[in-house]
């Protein structure tokens, strides 16, 4: 059986995305996304499992800075989970009764209008998490009345749902990904995501343009960008690129070398199935056998043939 940390406490999102990703895992909750990301460093799990972005939020820059810059793990698996928040309390009360919220600063965020339309006069606290703001509130003597937080939280810490589906937008959704120590990536499936981070040689007009330049000629089409800082400076970053296709692709494999060449780094975060199942239009001139066409006309001009 698999042994898989995870965002924690119990009844995280995040825990939630395991148990979806892996069912028959051991799971390991841990403090943050750091902590899940060594236990699978150190080996005392198999892999992790952590959120990677928010439809509605953006990216989680912690888990792209804990990857680009950490010891190298790889991402096997991701997972689109639905996200949707309860009004969770000890006992059924009347919304009208609740004071003091306790709950994540994101769920704050994601759950503005109902705050403010049911529940106005109430005070919310941020928590660390939205688990661990229902675990405080199913405690005797807390000081909260209600918490924030996921449907799976009300079922760990038995906590009555007083109000389901709070949400702003009912169709936010969070990416989570699942990674192991470094290995082969997965077979091709047809239907893949390529992520990796590329660090800039150096700044100047057009630096941007030149990588991006690498995945446009070559017909690789990026599903997200996210630039972060490296921390040298104001000025200095590195970027984040999540893309179509797999590194075994021509086209992908021939993109990546191409980084290689004009950065002064690129760290190789995974190939693996896309959780949409969505395939990439493949443009003429830039399947496997066009490249391998190419490469066999070169090797004729080279041995002088025509």
């Amino acid at each position: 059986m698999p042994r898989l940390a995870y965002l924690g406490p119990e009844g995280t999102f995040t825990e939630e995305a395991l148990r979806i990703l892996a069912p028959h895992a051991e799971r390991l909750p841990r403090v943050n996304v750091g902590a899940a990301l060594d236990a699978a460093r150190r080996g005392e799990a198999d892999g992790a499992v952590v959120p990677m972005e928010n439809s509605l939020e953006g990216a989680i820059t912690t888990t792209i800075d804990e990857l680009a810059w950490g010891e190298p793990l790889l991402i096997t698996a991701e997972l689109l989970l639905p996200v949707e928040f309860s009004l969770l309390a000890r006992q059924d009360i009347p919304i009208g009764d609740i004071k003091r919220v306790f709950t994540h600063p994101a769920a704050i965020t994601q759950c503005r209008n109902f705050i403010a339309r049911e529940l106005p006069d109430a005070v919310v606290i941020a928590a660390p998490s939205t688990a661990a703001a229902a675990q405080e509130v199913s405690l005797p003597g807390s000081p909260y009345d209600a918490a924030i937080a996921a449907r799976i939280a009300g079922e760990t810490y038995n906590l009555v749902e007083l109000v389901s589906g709070i949400g702003d937008r009912p169709d936010t959704v969070t990416r989570f990904v699942q990674v192991t120590r470094p290995g082969p990536p997965p077979e091709p499936t047809g239907s893949d995501r390529t992520s990796l981070v590329a660090f800039l040689n150096d700044d100047h007009p057009g630096a941007l343009l030149e990588m991006l330049t690498e995945f446009s000629v070559r017909g690789v089409n990026l599903t997200r960008i996210e630039s972060r800082p490296t921390g040298d400076g104001i000025g200095h970053y590195f970027f984040h690129f999540d893309f179509e296709g797999h590194v075994a692709d021509a086209r992908v494999g021939e993109a990546v070398s191409g980084l290689h060449r004009i950065c002064t780094g690129v760290r190789f975060l995974g190939s693996y199935p896309r959780a949409d199942g969505l395939s990439p239009r493949v443009r003429r001139g830039t399947a496997d056998g066009d490249f391998a066409e190419a490469a066999s006309w070169l090797s004729r001009i080279r041995a002088g043939g025509v």
